[in-house]
């Protein structure tokens, strides 16, 4: 077995590191294209009155706290509705404005 200098480690150990977020994040975005969408009919979605098509000029997914993908994502996860995706245009009861 071939021993590693103490220098050929660190080298290592510092690339995984900073290597480490783009792993984590090309996983996360994998698995978010992996995830369902919400079905207004699922009990949770009618309890908080979802809809894919916000009523509202100014209350969209995209624009609330909760949404966790970018401003012009036509889909993307939600933490009322883990494991799932919700549409960019969507609104439901829990909507909260965006800070920022």
């Amino acid at each position: 077995m071939k021993q590693l200098s103490r220098r050929q480690f660190v080298m290592s150990t510092a690339t995984v590191v900073a290597l480490s977020p783009s792993i984590f994040l090309t996983s996360r975005s994998v698995g978010a294209a992996d995830m369902p969408k919400v079905d207004p009919n699922d009990p949770q979605a009618k309890a908080l009155s979802y809809v894919h098509e916000s009523p509202s000029a100014d209350n969209f997914c995209t624009n609330c706290q909760l949404y966790s993908s970018a401003a012009d994502s036509a889909w993307g996860p939600c933490a009322i509705f883990p494991g799932k995706l919700v549409a960019g245009k969507g609104w439901c009861s829990a909507w909260v404005k965006k800070s920022g």
